[in-house]
């Protein structure tokens, strides 16, 4: 039987379906009866789930992070779609497929990595292009690299979204870096090639994209200095300066120490990547919740927490 997707529900379908468990509670009514209360999602949002009768023989069948199939019925709560599942069962990992679960960037993953490695390619300075070889000679890392969001929320909130914006931001450095003087080109395109790689540990995106146990202590920038340390001392006879210069980039990209930045940009090269790295991370959190809320009537959006706004919607022929 073929997905139902949470934004195709309807109220009074009966539908069946795989959905993965981002909460669990065993709660009690106000009469001391028990019941189950769930929070199910797939890639296109979140919906409720109770379940009303046999709850406390229900509730040992499944935990939180695992994948449900539900036979329910679609009901509406105060406006808001919820599921009273009927029947349910724990999923078995080969029934998953988990494009059904994790948004995906809708580019072509290989292809975008294919450009990002032209790209590298043509770094001229010897130690920053053996810097990026070994990185994609590393098997491990260009898998996680190639999947891995490029955030939790703000920003390329998908399967791909790493790759997406750092190709992105490369390709923004290409074509303002050439307009100022003193700028080390191949300074700027290895750093911002690397500026957030850390992100390939800091986040979770095998069921749900979540912070790891090393993303919540340490956070992608220091893991990023981490990995491009461990790799520069494969290298024999790295320049010492040269890395600093590198892991300034890194260190600095956020650009405030409000933002969570350990060190404010130094260098030209740390100033453009810090502005280049905010514009395409800002402009993507634009479109996407302009596009998650483009069937809505009005010509702004909701208010955007994150963005501390509402923002104008572009007519459909401009966007």
């Amino acid at each position: 039987m073929a997905k139902i997707f949470i934004n195709e529900l309807k109220k009074g379908q009966t539908v069946e379906s795989i959905f993965h468990v981002r909460e669990k509670v065993l709660s009690k009514t106000k009469t001391g009866n028990p019941y189950l209360s769930m929070r199910l999602g797939d890639r296109t949002g979140e919906v409720d789930g109770r379940i009303w009768e046999s709850a406390t023989d229900f509730a040992p069948l499944f935990e939180s992070d695992d994948f449900i199939k539900v036979r329910a019925e679609v009901d509406e709560f105060q406006g808001t779609t919820q599921l009273r599942i009927l029947k349910l069962r724990k999923c078995q990992e080969a029934e998953i497929q988990l494009d059904d679960f994790l948004p995906q960037t809708p580019r072509d993953i290989e292809k975008m990595f294919s450009e990002l490695k032209s790209i590298a390619s043509d770094v001229h300075h010897p130690f920053l292009r053996r810097l990026l070889e070994d990185f994609f000679a590393d098997e491990d890392f260009v898998k996680k690299f190639k999947l891995a969001p490029a955030a939790k929320a703000a920003h390329h909130v998908y399967i791909g979204g790493l790759v997406e914006h750092t190709l992105s931001v490369a390709q923004l450095i290409l074509l303002i870096g050439p307009r100022y003087r003193g700028i080390s080109q191949d300074l700027l395109i290895t750093g911002g090639i690397l500026h957030d790689i850390g992100k390939i540990s800091e986040l979770s995106f095998d069921r749900t994209f979540d912070y790891t146990d090393p993303g919540r202590l340490l956070g992608h920038i220091t893991l990023t200095v981490e990995m491009i340390d461990e790799k520069i001392r494969s290298i024999p006879d790295f320049p010492e300066d040269l890395s600093i210069l590198l892991k300034h980039i890194a260190l600095s990209h956020h650009g405030e120490f409000a933002f969570g930045s350990p060190k404010r940009p130094k260098t030209l090269e740390a100033l453009l990547l810090h502005h280049l790295d905010d514009l395409d991370a800002k402009v993507n959190g634009f479109l996407a919740w302009i596009e998650k809320e483009k069937d809505t009537p009005s010509r702004w959006t909701s208010y955007h927490k994150l963005f501390d706004r509402f923002i104008f919607k572009p007519e459909e022929s401009e966007s």
